[in-house]
């Protein structure tokens, strides 16, 4: 009779086990799931504010870009700053190295994107440039060189009235 009685309070000890499990289970499951959301909306929020434009819309493949270097350096007179001993500073940026990326694929490619046009249009880009640059001093250039990328690349898409330019890139900037 012990024997019977022992071996039931087992079984109802391992019934209430489980019941107790499957309550636990279901709040941890339901909750897990709305922390992954929030993960999810968490890193998809980061995602948009870490891209520039273009970057994540355009996921545009190698093989369909093409490159168009400006032809020569660009020298512009950046905003005056204040140097480390509190004196105003005025100083030129020049950059040697520039190009912009364009997806063949885009309608206005045909049309915008030739060599020729571009060429044509070389000192109107080079205004664009020129134009958001002279918005900043120095340090601010240097700390916001991937906010500068993006505003260039703003301004240019805005001359040319569509967005087939998807990536500005410069290299070799020196301030004088």
């Amino acid at each position: 009779m012990k024997k019977n009685l022992l071996s039931v309070i087992i079984l109802a000890l391992l019934v209430v086990n489980i019941v107790l499990t499957t309550i636990m289970m279901v709040s941890v499951i339901s909750t897990n799931g709305k922390t992954g959301d929030l993960v999810t909306t968490i890193a998809s929020v980061m995602n948009l504010e870490l891209t520039g434009p273009g970057d994540s819309a355009n996921n545009v493949p190698l093989s369909q870009t093409a490159t168009y270097p400006l032809s020569d350096r660009l020298m512009i007179q950046i905003r005056q700053g204040v140097d480390a001993e509190g004196k105003t500073v005025g100083h030129s940026m020049v950059i040697f190295y520039m190009s912009l990326a364009m997806d063949m694929e885009h309608e206005d490619y045909a049309k915008l994107g030739s060599a020729e046009t571009l060429a044509g249009l070389e000192i109107q880009i080079k205004d664009a440039v020129a134009s958001v640059v002279r918005e900043y001093t120095e340090q601010e250039f240097n700390d916001n060189f991937d906010q500068v990328k993006a505003e260039i690349l703003a301004a240019i898409q805005d001359l040319f009235q569509s967005r087939f330019v998807y990536r500005v890139s410069i290299s070799d900037v020196i301030f004088q």
